[in-house]
């Protein structure tokens, strides 16, 4: 597995990205639904990464700086074909790493609510992260979940 810092010109990216954004809108009510466009993700304040096997994309996901000191990771996905496969957690491994040669102190996430993100919940817990209350613009949502890893 490679894991690499991604200009978000490819088509797999791409597709990901629309299977990403489906799914969230799926889950939840629009209001709720705080995952990124592909124009998002092109802000200058975000690094977004993939994961590969050779030509075979495994998964995706950004770190936004919300300040000099705290950052969010974002837009962690992998296809439903490759969920399992371990890309998730070297990519949030990843993500973790930047974070802490950035001079971050702290990483949160949100991420949501019902029984589909149980294993994300998992995986961000196996990681050190542990539920906490919103954080930057965020508010309470019934269908949000806020965690946060001091590092």
């Amino acid at each position: 597995m490679k894991i690499e810092l991604d200009d978000l010109t490819r088509p797999a990216v791409h597709a990901l990205l629309r299977e990403h954004m489906r799914s969230m809108h799926a889950l939840g009510p629009p209001e709720s639904v705080h995952a990124l466009d592909l124009a998002g993700l092109r802000r200058p304040e975000i690094t977004f990464w993939t994961a590969w096997n050779g030509e075979l994309l495994l998964g995706c996901g950004a770190l936004l700086a919300l300040s000099s000191v705290h950052g969010e990771v974002k837009s962690m996905r992998t296809p439903e074909a490759q969920r399992r496969t371990g890309a998730g957690r070297a990519l949030l491994t990843h993500i973790i790493g930047v974070a802490r040669a950035r001079g971050f102190e702290r990483l949160s996430l949100e991420t949501g609510t019902v029984a589909a993100f149980v294993p994300a919940h998992r995986l961000y817990a196996s990681a050190g992260f542990t539920f906490t209350g919103p954080f930057g613009a965020y508010k309470e949502d019934p269908n949000s979940v806020f965690m946060t890893l001091a590092l």
